[in-house]
Formats: structure tokens, C-alpha cells, sequence
């Protein structure tokens, strides 16, 4: 029986390798398909961790409030003079803390855009006015000097932490730690505050949730909040010839911390409640409250969503290849009617001769499968050779890419390989067994008379 199997596994592969190119084009079908399954799950969880990445730094218990700017009626005079009070306020900051026994801390925020200056090397960017614990809450390393101390907000002192590529386009290649810079002040006169430290170069994040906003930490300068309410106040004033709109903000953003995940949503609920109590003069708009962990339960569902919605893609592909299967065998059928004859006359039976068929189909398969898995594991340095490509002869098209998508690397789902090369075979099997039947069930006499 044994002898019987090798021997029909020997007469089809000699069968395949009399029509190399047919069979080539035949293991065509089935290694784009398998390649294709590899490939688009591997970028499918490429890109699904790199979202849930974004959103588990923003901290599984915390809750983010942000202050957003509500669309505001003007008149149409020439010389509108508003003052526009909105967002966040020092208050909602104590009644959050205070009233709400599941939040065990809080991080306030302020930031607007100023122009920062040294030695007339002047750089347009985002001054923050944060606390000590705000590196930890945004995962920054310094990389020179320190960052702003509990000592720095005590004594309001004009210190500041500068970012990686400020250091570069103002410092050039002097050590900044220790030299004085300028800061545009409200007034429009320019500030000197110390640089304590320089943070090393973080990559963008994405914006997460309607009221998060995507952050670009390469142009931030960081000076102490108690320095920046007291240099800089609560009042941003923006002139445009005969006119000025004055913003009045006190915080741009409040990041809560939560006790337990448990309690992360149960807490959300609430600190919508306190705030929709104290802000229903402002619109009820110049607020947006994002939660990391119901945006990453909602990530995961999208990932599995994603996988399946890929691997159907990929199936069709698949599917395409046992089609082109079939059809090939069934020419081969017809193009084999006489030898079919002649080994039914011979003594061969019908499952002697559907068993030679099967073979044939399965190694078609099983050899499109092999090579497919072959050319789906490349699919990482095949990526990173993309990436560098784009970024040597293209950078214009990289640089108006999203910032979720820039660098993104497949991760082989290793599930998929099993799964796709079983497919395979059982796509070869299947599609192949109508073309087998259809020899074995020949008349050998019509076989022998066709020509």
C-alpha cells in the first residue's frame, strides 16, 4: 500500500513537470493567496497595535478633560473688541479632586503658542506651563539637565525644559542647560527664562477621541504652571489691525487619575455631571472629557473586526487560486482522456485514478502554500525597505502621511500561517476532487477513441 502511494505521488509530480509553466502559473494562484493572508493580518496588527499603543499611554485609569473652544457668535464690526471667557477653569480643578473619592490625583495644564528666541535665532512653538508630574503623565526623557521641580512652582521662577529639536534649531551646537532664551510674552516684549533641561526626541501621537487633539512634541518649551499663571495670566490677546479677540482660559487640560480601572467609567459619568452643572453658561461645549479605557475596548473590538474584514480579502484571493486550480485540472481531464483509457483498460480503477488527480491538485497546492509562506515572512523587511525608500526619494509624501501611519511595521499573526497553508490545502483537495471524479467516471472505451 505503501509502495502503491509513493508510486502515485512519482507519476504525479512527473505529470506536473511535463507542463512546467501551466503548473507554474496553477502554484500562482495559491501562493498569492497565502501571501496575502500573511501579509494583510501582519499590517492589519501592525496598525492595530500602534493605535492601541497611542491609547495605552494616555493610562488605562486616567480620565482627560480638555478644554475646546466653542464656535462663538461675532458681530461684523471692524472694530470687534471681545474678550471670550471658555474652557477649563481652577475651580472645576478643586471641585473635581474634592468631591470625587475615586480620583486619587490630577495633573493640571496650560498651553499656548509663543515665539521663543536665542541670540536672534527665533523658533514659533507651544509654551506648556505644567507641574512635575506631567513628564511621567506623557512618558518624556530628559536627555540633558532636569525637568521642573516642586522647588521651581514654589518660587515661580523662570526656568524652562526645552524640547529636543528647539534645542537643535536655537542652540545649534552649543549645550543649552544653563544659558538664557526668550519667551514672547502677552504683551509682546520677550521674557529670558534659564534652560534646566533638554528632553529627548519624541515621536507625535495621534489625535485619540473627538477632544483630543493630536500632539506634536517637537516644537514644546516646558516652564513651571505657577510661573506661567503669573508671567503669562489667564488672558491671550490676538491683535489684527484696528481690532483684538481676547481668549480668557485658566487650563487647557486636567488629566485625572482614577483609583481603579473598575471605577474608570463610574468616575467619567461623574466628572461629566460636575461640569456640566458649572459650564452650562459657556454652551456646554468648551469641554471634551476622553477616556483611554473605553477608547481601548473600543480599539480591540475594531481590531478583531479588522482581522476578519482582512482575512475575508484574503480568503477571496485564496478562493480565486482553487478556482484556477480547478479549471487547470479539468483541461488537463480533457487533455489526458486517452491516457485515462489506457489506464482503465490497463486495470486501473476509478479510485486509481481519482487518487492520481487528488495528488496532483494537492501538490500544486502544497507547494503554493510553502512558497506563499515563504514571501508572507518578508513582510517586515519588505516594509522597512518601503519606509526607508519613501523616506529617501519621497520624504514630501511621508510627511503628509497621518502620524499613526509613518513607520508602522507588520506584525506576523502567527496563527496565519498554519491557518492560510491549511486552507490551501484543503482549497487544492476540494476543488480539485470534481476534475478527479469526472476521469475516473469516463467511459474507457469513449477514452480510448479520443484523439
Amino acid at each position: 500500500m505503501i509502495l502503491l502511494w509513493i508510486r502515485t505521488w512519482q507519476l504525479g509530480v512527473k505529470s506536473l513537470l511535463l507542463h512546467p509553466m501551466r503548473s507554474l502559473l496553477t502554484v500562482l494562484g495559491i501562493f498569492i493567496g497565502v501571501a496575502s493572508v500573511i501579509w494583510l493580518l501582519a499590517v492589519g496588527e501592525g496598525i492595530s497595535k500602534k493605535a492601541n499603543e497611542q491609547i495605552e499611554s494616555l493610562g488605562a485609569t486616567n480620565i482627560i478633560v480638555r478644554t475646546i473652544k466653542p464656535a462663538i457668535e461675532t458681530n461684523n464690526s471692524e472694530n470687534s473688541q471681545q474678550i471670550v471667557p471658555y474652557g477649563l477653569t481652577r475651580a472645576d480643578y478643586s471641585r473635581l479632586v474634592n468631591t470625587i473619592n475615586t480620583i486619587v490625583d490630577a495633573t493640571p495644564m496650560r498651553e499656548i503658542r509663543r515665539k521663543f528666541d536665542y541670540l536672534g535665532r527665533q523658533e514659533d512653538g507651544r509654551l506648556v506651563g505644567c507641574t512635575p508630574k506631567y513628564q511621567e503623565l506623557n512618558r518624556l526623557e530628559v536627555d540633558r539637565g532636569r525637568f521642573i521641580t516642586d522647588q521651581d512652582q514654589k518660587d515661580k521662577v523662570n526656568v524652562c525644559v526645552i524640547s529636543y529639536e528647539v534645542a537643535e534649531r536655537l542652540f545649534l551646537y552649543e549645550n543649552p542647560v544653563g544659558r538664557s532664551m526668550h519667551i514672547q510674552s502677552s504683551s509682546g516684549t520677550m521674557v529670558p527664562f534659564v534652560v534646566i533641561g533638554v528632553l529627548k526626541s519624541k515621536a507625535p501621537s495621534a489625535g485619540i477621541g473627538g477632544s483630543l487633539a493630536a500632539q506634536d512634541y517637537s516644537h514644546d518649551v516646558y516652564i513651571p504652571l505657577e510661573t506661567f499663571w503669573s508671567r503669562y495670566g489667564d488672558l491671550v490677546i490676538s491683535i489684527s489691525g484696528s481690532s483684538f479677540e481676547g481668549e480668557y482660559v485658566e487650563l487647557s487640560q486636567i488629566t485625572l487619575q482614577v483609583d481603579s480601572q473598575e471605577h474608570v467609567m463610574e468616575t467619567a459619568e461623574l466628572v461629566k455631571m460636575t461640569l456640566e452643572q458649572h459650564h452650562t453658561k459657556h454652551n456646554n461645549g468648551d469641554y471634551g472629557v476622553t477616556v483611554p479605557l473605553e477608547l481601548l475596548e473600543q480599539a480591540r473590538t475594531t481590531r478583531i473586526m479588522f482581522i476578519i474584514f482582512m482575512g475575508m480579502i484574503a480568503g477571496i484571493s485564496l478562493l480565486v487560486g482553487g478556482i484556477g486550480i480547478m479549471n487547470i485540472m479539468l483541461a488537463t481531464v480533457t487533455e489526458r482522456t486517452r491516457e485515462i483509457g489506457i489506464r482503465r483498460a490497463l486495470g486501473a480503477k476509478q479510485g486509481d485514478i481519482i487518487r492520481q488527480f487528488l495528488i496532483e491538485t494537492i501538490v500544486l497546492s502544497v507547494v503554493g502554500g510553502l512558497l506563499g509562506i515563504l514571501v508572507g515572512l518578508t513582510c517586515g523587511p519588505v516594509t522597512s525597505m518601503m519606509w526607508y525608500l519613501f523616506e529617501r526619494f519621497r520624504p514630501d509624501l511621508m510627511t503628509s502621511l497621518p502620524i499613526t501611519v509613518r513607520g508602522i511595521q507588520p506584525i506576523i499573526v502567527m496563527w496565519s500561517i498554519p491557518l492560510s497553508f491549511g486552507i490551501s490545502v484543503v482549497i487544492g483537495v476540494v476543488f480539485g476532487l470534481y476534475p478527479a471524479i469526472r476521469a475516473a467516471s469516463m467511459d474507457p472505451i469513449e477514452a480510448l477513441r479520443h484523439e
